[in-house]
């Protein structure tokens, strides 16, 4: 299991639905909607969460283009929020520039790993690794964040967001999003376990590419 990844599936009994419509600009009055970050200098083969890596600005100059497109297409307000972190805030910075409004939340933020984060995830014992997949929910890995505090955080960002708000986060919080929306992988809703169980490793919804967009709706609780 990686960083904001895992395999997909659908959680059943919620309401909400998560839309990754990368190809297509259809939206919902509702929908939130997240970019998650161009991809770390210095990130391969690593745990990354709270880890401040640098993103090359032409990488975060094209997300930021994404993002300028689509509000114009669908007449939204110029304005993004993103997370602290390099790799998120860059973005923002690209939009400020040209004369967006951008607001920087803490809650935003890739999840923590604790004493894991920033090592090779090939350094990492491979004992401390299953029991996090045994346990997803309240493991703390390294000693940082459960999946059961980053989707209290995720749950509490998105109910002060307003709707279609423009979000750059990354691919962890992005994973947590749509679990709590109940989607994952079509088809799977049978063979996953009921949201009320808390996620498990093999049902975690996988993180988007590195400067996807995913629109979201729902209002998933912890």
């Amino acid at each position: 299991m990686t960083t904001g990844t895992g395999k997909p599936a659908r959680a059943s009994g919620q309401a909400g639905r998560v839309r990754a419509m990368a190809a297509g600009d259809a939206v919902l009055a509702d929908a939130l909607h997240v970019w998650r970050h161009p991809k770390a200098m210095g990130s391969a083969g690593r745990c990354i969460g709270h880890t401040d890596l640098p993103v090359d600005r032409r990488k975060a100059k094209r997300v930021a283009r994404r993002i300028q497109a689509f509000a114009r297409r669908q007449g939204l307000a110029r304005r993004v929020w993103t997370s602290d972190l390099q790799r998120s805030r860059a973005v923002g910075r690209w939009l400020a520039r040209w004369g967006w409004r951008h607001t920087v939340l803490r809650d935003l933020r890739e999840s923590d790993f604790g004493g894991w984060d920033g090592q090779l995830w090939a350094d990492i014992p491979v004992a401390e690794i299953d029991a996090w997949a045994r346990d997803l929910t309240h493991t703390r890995p390294g000693g940082g964040e459960s999946v059961a505090m980053l989707l209290q955080r995720v749950t509490r960002i998105r109910q002060a967001l307003p709707p279609q708000a423009l979000v750059v986060s990354h691919g962890g919080w992005m994973s947590a999003a749509r679990w709590l929306d109940g989607q994952g992988e079509p088809g799977a809703a049978s063979e996953a376990p009921a949201a009320s169980a808390g996620p498990q490793a093999a049902h975690w919804p996988p993180a988007p590419r590195h400067g996807q967009r995913w629109s979201l709706r729902g209002d998933g609780e912890v």
